[in-house]
Protein backbone atom coordinates (compact mmCIF):
# COMPACT_ATOMS: atom_id res chain seq x y z
CA UNK A 1 0.00 0.00 0.00
CA UNK A 2 3.07 2.09 0.85
CA UNK A 3 4.25 1.57 -2.70
CA UNK A 4 1.09 2.24 -4.41
CA UNK A 5 0.31 5.40 -2.41
CA UNK A 6 4.04 6.57 -2.93
CA UNK A 7 3.64 5.78 -7.11
CA UNK A 8 0.54 7.46 -7.57
CA UNK A 9 1.78 10.11 -5.65
CA UNK A 10 4.45 10.71 -8.25
CA UNK A 11 2.17 9.96 -11.00
CA UNK A 12 0.30 12.21 -9.94
CA UNK A 13 3.32 15.16 -9.83
CA UNK A 14 4.14 13.74 -13.48
CA UNK A 15 1.08 14.55 -15.32
CA UNK A 16 -1.05 17.26 -13.07
CA UNK A 17 1.68 19.33 -11.08
CA UNK A 18 2.90 22.39 -13.05
CA UNK A 19 6.41 21.87 -14.44
CA UNK A 20 7.22 25.06 -17.15
CA UNK A 21 8.57 28.40 -14.83
CA UNK A 22 8.41 31.44 -17.18
CA UNK A 23 9.85 34.89 -15.67
CA UNK A 24 9.37 37.82 -17.58
CA UNK A 25 9.00 38.20 -21.04
CA UNK A 26 6.62 34.78 -23.35
CA UNK A 27 8.88 32.25 -24.09
CA UNK A 28 8.79 30.03 -27.39
CA UNK A 29 10.41 27.21 -28.79
CA UNK A 30 11.27 26.43 -32.62
CA UNK A 31 11.25 23.12 -33.93
CA UNK A 32 12.15 22.57 -37.48
CA UNK A 33 10.96 20.79 -39.98
CA UNK A 34 12.45 17.22 -40.33
CA UNK A 35 13.61 17.53 -36.26
CA UNK A 36 14.11 14.42 -34.19
CA UNK A 37 12.91 13.75 -30.86
CA UNK A 38 16.13 14.44 -29.17
CA UNK A 39 17.12 17.62 -31.21
CA UNK A 40 12.81 18.66 -29.60
CA UNK A 41 14.21 17.63 -26.36
CA UNK A 42 17.33 19.91 -26.50
CA UNK A 43 15.36 22.93 -27.80
CA UNK A 44 13.21 22.94 -25.15
CA UNK A 45 15.85 22.35 -22.69
CA UNK A 46 17.70 25.32 -24.20
CA UNK A 47 14.93 27.36 -23.05
CA UNK A 48 15.81 26.65 -19.15
CA UNK A 49 12.15 26.84 -18.34
CA UNK A 50 11.49 23.17 -17.29
CA UNK A 51 11.96 22.51 -13.32
CA UNK A 52 11.73 19.18 -14.01
CA UNK A 53 13.43 17.72 -16.79
CA UNK A 54 13.46 14.22 -16.13
CA UNK A 55 9.52 13.60 -15.17
CA UNK A 56 8.95 15.74 -18.62
CA UNK A 57 10.83 13.68 -20.32
CA UNK A 58 9.20 10.47 -19.21
CA UNK A 59 5.86 11.83 -19.81
CA UNK A 60 6.84 12.53 -23.36
CA UNK A 61 7.73 8.91 -24.11
CA UNK A 62 4.57 8.29 -21.93
CA UNK A 63 2.66 9.84 -24.83
CA UNK A 64 4.72 8.67 -27.80
CA UNK A 65 6.33 11.87 -28.50
CA UNK A 66 9.62 10.65 -29.86
CA UNK A 67 7.11 9.16 -33.06
CA UNK A 68 5.03 12.03 -33.20
CA UNK A 69 7.51 15.29 -33.37
CA UNK A 70 5.67 18.19 -35.11
CA UNK A 71 7.55 21.43 -36.42
CA UNK A 72 6.47 24.71 -35.06
CA UNK A 73 6.76 27.32 -32.59
CA UNK A 74 5.09 26.75 -29.14
CA UNK A 75 5.29 28.55 -26.40
CA UNK A 76 6.20 27.61 -23.05
CA UNK A 77 3.75 28.87 -21.09
CA UNK A 78 4.61 29.53 -17.36
CA UNK A 79 2.20 26.93 -14.92
CA UNK A 80 1.99 24.21 -17.80
CA UNK A 81 2.07 20.79 -16.52
CA UNK A 82 3.52 18.11 -18.66
CA UNK A 83 0.36 16.35 -19.82
CA UNK A 84 -0.74 19.57 -21.68
CA UNK A 85 2.71 20.40 -22.40
CA UNK A 86 3.51 17.12 -24.54
CA UNK A 87 0.19 16.90 -25.60
CA UNK A 88 0.23 20.60 -27.11
CA UNK A 89 3.82 19.70 -28.81
CA UNK A 90 2.46 16.06 -30.09
CA UNK A 91 -0.56 17.36 -31.85
CA UNK A 92 1.40 20.51 -33.91
CA UNK A 93 -0.85 23.32 -32.00
CA UNK A 94 1.51 25.72 -32.46
CA UNK A 95 1.16 29.66 -31.62
CA UNK A 96 1.20 32.09 -34.64
CA UNK A 97 3.32 34.60 -35.29
CA UNK A 98 2.62 38.03 -35.60
CA UNK A 99 4.32 39.51 -38.98
CA UNK A 100 5.51 43.13 -39.31
CA UNK A 101 7.57 44.67 -41.84
CA UNK A 102 8.20 48.19 -41.30
CA UNK A 103 10.91 50.72 -42.85
CA UNK A 104 11.41 48.33 -45.72
CA UNK A 105 13.74 49.87 -49.08
CA UNK A 106 14.86 46.83 -50.88
CA UNK A 107 13.46 43.09 -51.53
CA UNK A 108 16.98 41.81 -49.91
CA UNK A 109 15.65 43.70 -46.66
CA UNK A 110 12.21 42.36 -46.96
CA UNK A 111 13.51 38.51 -47.42
CA UNK A 112 15.77 39.66 -44.39
CA UNK A 113 12.40 40.53 -42.39
CA UNK A 114 10.23 37.68 -43.00
CA UNK A 115 12.45 35.12 -42.81
CA UNK A 116 12.46 36.53 -39.06
CA UNK A 117 8.77 35.15 -39.16
CA UNK A 118 8.88 32.13 -41.13
CA UNK A 119 10.85 28.61 -41.08
CA UNK A 120 12.60 29.97 -44.76
CA UNK A 121 15.76 31.31 -45.19
CA UNK A 122 16.68 34.99 -47.00
CA UNK A 123 17.68 33.46 -50.14
CA UNK A 124 14.74 31.87 -50.31
CA UNK A 125 11.99 34.42 -50.30
CA UNK A 126 14.64 37.11 -52.45
CA UNK A 127 14.72 34.16 -54.84
CA UNK A 128 10.99 34.53 -55.10
CA UNK A 129 11.01 38.00 -55.44
CA UNK A 130 13.12 38.01 -57.69
CA UNK A 131 11.73 35.56 -60.13
CA UNK A 132 9.71 36.63 -63.36
CA UNK A 133 7.76 33.77 -63.87
CA UNK A 134 6.45 33.61 -60.37
CA UNK A 135 6.12 37.43 -59.80
CA UNK A 136 4.16 37.59 -62.90
CA UNK A 137 1.72 34.44 -61.68
CA UNK A 138 0.69 36.96 -58.49
CA UNK A 139 0.23 40.06 -60.92
CA UNK A 140 3.19 41.63 -60.46
CA UNK A 141 6.87 41.89 -62.03
CA UNK A 142 10.33 41.88 -60.00
CA UNK A 143 10.25 45.78 -59.83
CA UNK A 144 6.72 46.46 -58.38
CA UNK A 145 6.71 43.51 -56.42
CA UNK A 146 6.72 45.12 -53.10
CA UNK A 147 3.51 47.06 -53.95
CA UNK A 148 1.99 43.82 -53.02
CA UNK A 149 2.86 44.03 -49.46
CA UNK A 150 0.98 45.91 -47.45
CA UNK A 151 2.67 46.98 -44.04
CA UNK A 152 0.42 45.66 -41.18
CA UNK A 153 0.41 43.10 -38.74
CA UNK A 154 -0.21 39.01 -39.94
CA UNK A 155 -0.85 36.00 -38.07
CA UNK A 156 0.66 33.48 -39.41
CA UNK A 157 2.42 29.98 -38.28
CA UNK A 158 6.35 30.13 -38.16
CA UNK A 159 6.12 26.68 -40.80
CA UNK A 160 4.59 28.83 -43.33
CA UNK A 161 6.48 28.31 -46.68
CA UNK A 162 7.85 31.25 -49.13
CA UNK A 163 5.54 30.84 -51.38
CA UNK A 164 2.86 29.83 -48.46
CA UNK A 165 3.46 33.67 -47.49
CA UNK A 166 3.70 35.41 -50.95
CA UNK A 167 0.13 33.77 -51.35
CA UNK A 168 -1.21 34.94 -47.96
CA UNK A 169 0.38 38.11 -49.29
CA UNK A 170 -1.44 38.61 -52.37
CA UNK A 171 -4.54 37.88 -50.72
CA UNK A 172 -4.11 40.77 -48.02
CA UNK A 173 -3.49 42.80 -50.91
CA UNK A 174 -6.30 41.85 -52.87
CA UNK A 175 -8.30 42.39 -49.38
CA UNK A 176 -6.90 45.64 -48.80
CA UNK A 177 -8.23 47.28 -52.61
CA UNK A 178 -11.49 47.48 -51.99
CA UNK A 179 -13.74 48.87 -54.56
CA UNK A 180 -13.91 52.35 -53.18
CA UNK A 181 -10.06 52.79 -53.02
CA UNK A 182 -9.81 51.45 -56.68
CA UNK A 183 -12.88 54.11 -57.17
CA UNK A 184 -10.29 56.83 -55.89
CA UNK A 185 -7.29 55.62 -57.34
CA UNK A 186 -9.12 55.95 -60.78
CA UNK A 187 -10.43 59.43 -59.58
CA UNK A 188 -6.56 60.57 -59.05
CA UNK A 189 -5.41 59.14 -62.51
CA UNK A 190 -3.45 56.02 -61.35
CA UNK A 191 -3.26 52.67 -61.65
CA UNK A 192 -3.16 50.46 -57.64
CA UNK A 193 0.75 49.86 -58.41
CA UNK A 194 1.17 53.37 -59.19
CA UNK A 195 -0.60 54.75 -55.80
CA UNK A 196 2.00 52.64 -53.70
CA UNK A 197 4.91 54.16 -56.07
CA UNK A 198 3.50 57.90 -55.29
CA UNK A 199 3.30 56.60 -51.92
CA UNK A 200 6.59 55.55 -51.35
CA UNK A 201 7.39 58.99 -52.55
CA UNK A 202 5.31 60.93 -50.37
CA UNK A 203 6.39 58.75 -47.36
CA UNK A 204 9.97 59.73 -47.86
CA UNK A 205 8.99 62.90 -48.19
CA UNK A 206 7.24 63.03 -44.77
CA UNK A 207 8.35 60.17 -42.44
CA UNK A 208 7.72 62.73 -39.33
CA UNK A 209 4.23 64.21 -39.84
CA UNK A 210 1.83 62.20 -41.63
CA UNK A 211 -0.86 64.92 -41.72
CA UNK A 212 1.20 66.36 -44.38
CA UNK A 213 1.02 63.82 -46.45
CA UNK A 214 -2.02 64.39 -48.53
CA UNK A 215 -0.59 68.17 -49.10
CA UNK A 216 2.90 66.44 -50.53
CA UNK A 217 0.64 63.96 -52.56
CA UNK A 218 -1.44 66.47 -53.79
CA UNK A 219 2.07 68.54 -55.17
CA UNK A 220 3.19 65.58 -57.01
CA UNK A 221 -0.19 65.11 -58.14
CA UNK A 222 -0.43 68.60 -59.62
CA UNK A 223 2.91 67.94 -61.60
CA UNK A 224 2.17 64.65 -63.51
CA UNK A 225 -0.91 67.13 -64.52
CA UNK A 226 0.99 68.90 -65.98
CA UNK A 227 3.61 66.65 -67.74
CA UNK A 228 6.43 68.07 -64.85
CA UNK A 229 9.41 65.82 -63.60
CA UNK A 230 8.22 65.04 -59.99
CA UNK A 231 11.86 66.17 -58.98
CA UNK A 232 11.70 64.49 -55.68
CA UNK A 233 14.88 64.41 -53.68
CA UNK A 234 14.43 60.78 -52.43
CA UNK A 235 14.46 58.90 -55.42
CA UNK A 236 17.58 60.52 -55.76
CA UNK A 237 18.94 59.23 -53.18
CA UNK A 238 17.26 55.93 -53.39
CA UNK A 239 18.79 55.66 -57.04
CA UNK A 240 22.53 56.52 -55.79
CA UNK A 241 21.75 53.91 -53.66
CA UNK A 242 23.70 55.95 -50.67
CA UNK A 243 20.86 55.85 -47.66
CA UNK A 244 23.57 58.08 -45.11
CA UNK A 245 23.04 61.42 -47.69
CA UNK A 246 21.19 63.67 -46.02
CA UNK A 247 22.06 66.87 -48.89
CA UNK A 248 21.23 66.22 -52.06
CA UNK A 249 23.43 68.08 -54.49
CA UNK A 250 23.87 68.37 -58.21
CA UNK A 251 26.71 65.71 -58.34
CA UNK A 252 23.40 63.45 -56.97
CA UNK A 253 21.27 64.56 -59.46
CA UNK A 254 23.11 63.82 -62.46
CA UNK A 255 23.00 60.01 -61.04
CA UNK A 256 22.01 57.88 -63.97
CA UNK A 257 18.73 56.15 -62.99
CA UNK A 258 15.04 55.30 -64.12
CA UNK A 259 14.53 56.23 -60.63
CA UNK A 260 15.93 59.34 -60.63
CA UNK A 261 13.04 61.64 -61.00
CA UNK A 262 15.29 64.75 -61.84
CA UNK A 263 16.17 63.20 -65.23
CA UNK A 264 12.90 61.29 -65.87
CA UNK A 265 9.23 62.34 -66.12
CA UNK A 266 6.60 60.34 -64.40
CA UNK A 267 7.28 57.77 -61.79
CA UNK A 268 9.78 55.32 -61.28
CA UNK A 269 9.54 51.85 -62.28
CA UNK A 270 9.01 50.99 -58.72
CA UNK A 271 8.82 52.35 -54.80
CA UNK A 272 11.52 53.35 -52.98
CA UNK A 273 10.07 52.10 -49.98
CA UNK A 274 7.31 49.83 -48.58
CA UNK A 275 4.33 52.42 -47.56
CA UNK A 276 2.43 52.55 -44.62
CA UNK A 277 -1.40 52.49 -45.28
CA UNK A 278 -1.69 56.23 -43.96
CA UNK A 279 1.08 57.19 -47.00
CA UNK A 280 -1.13 55.13 -49.66
CA UNK A 281 -4.35 56.27 -47.92
CA UNK A 282 -2.79 59.88 -48.49
CA UNK A 283 -2.26 59.61 -52.12
CA UNK A 284 -6.23 58.36 -52.90
CA UNK A 285 -7.57 61.23 -50.53
CA UNK A 286 -4.89 64.30 -51.48
CA UNK A 287 -5.22 67.92 -50.58
CA UNK A 288 -6.78 69.56 -53.46
CA UNK A 289 -4.16 73.01 -54.24
CA UNK A 290 -2.61 74.81 -56.74
CA UNK A 291 0.83 73.84 -55.59
CA UNK A 292 4.08 72.48 -57.50
CA UNK A 293 7.06 73.41 -55.32
CA UNK A 294 8.11 72.63 -51.50
CA UNK A 295 10.77 72.24 -49.80
CA UNK A 296 11.53 71.64 -45.33
CA UNK A 297 10.96 74.31 -43.62
CA UNK A 298 14.55 76.26 -41.94
CA UNK A 299 13.35 75.54 -38.71
CA UNK A 300 14.14 71.75 -39.07
CA UNK A 301 10.59 71.18 -37.38
CA UNK A 302 10.06 68.30 -40.37
CA UNK A 303 7.27 70.38 -41.94
CA UNK A 304 7.62 71.77 -45.74
CA UNK A 305 7.13 75.08 -47.35
CA UNK A 306 4.72 75.22 -49.95
CA UNK A 307 4.92 77.37 -53.46
CA UNK A 308 2.71 78.10 -56.28
CA UNK A 309 5.43 79.54 -58.17
CA UNK A 310 9.26 78.88 -58.67
CA UNK A 311 10.38 82.23 -57.92
CA UNK A 312 8.73 81.72 -54.25
CA UNK A 313 10.35 78.10 -54.13
CA UNK A 314 13.48 79.12 -54.79
CA UNK A 315 13.23 82.01 -51.76
CA UNK A 316 12.07 79.19 -49.57
CA UNK A 317 14.74 76.86 -50.53
CA UNK A 318 17.36 79.86 -49.69
CA UNK A 319 16.13 79.85 -46.13
CA UNK A 320 16.41 76.28 -46.11
CA UNK A 321 19.82 76.11 -47.39
CA UNK A 322 21.14 79.03 -45.59
CA UNK A 323 19.98 76.74 -42.26
CA UNK A 324 21.57 73.83 -43.27
CA UNK A 325 25.28 75.85 -43.62
CA UNK A 326 24.83 77.37 -40.59
CA UNK A 327 24.34 74.19 -38.63
CA UNK A 328 27.20 72.74 -40.93
CA UNK A 329 25.18 70.08 -42.65
CA UNK A 330 27.19 68.78 -45.94
CA UNK A 331 25.42 65.00 -46.16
Amino acid sequence: MFLFVCFSYYAYQIVYTANVEVKGEPVYVLIPRGATYEQAMDSIDSKKVIIDRLSFRFMAKLMDYPELVKPGRYELKNGETNYRLVAKLRSGDQDPVKLTYTNVRLKKDLAQKLSTFIDSSPAEIDSLLNSPSYTQKLGFDTTTILTMFIPNTYEMYWTTSAPEMMERMKKEYDSFWTQERKAKAKDVGLSQKEVSILASIVQAEQSVHADERPRIAGVYLNRLERNMPLQADPTVVYATGDFTIRRVLNVHLRTPSPYNTYLNKGLPPGPINLPSITSINAVLNPESHEYLYFCAKEDFSGYHAFAVTEAEHRRNAQRFHAAMNQRNIMR
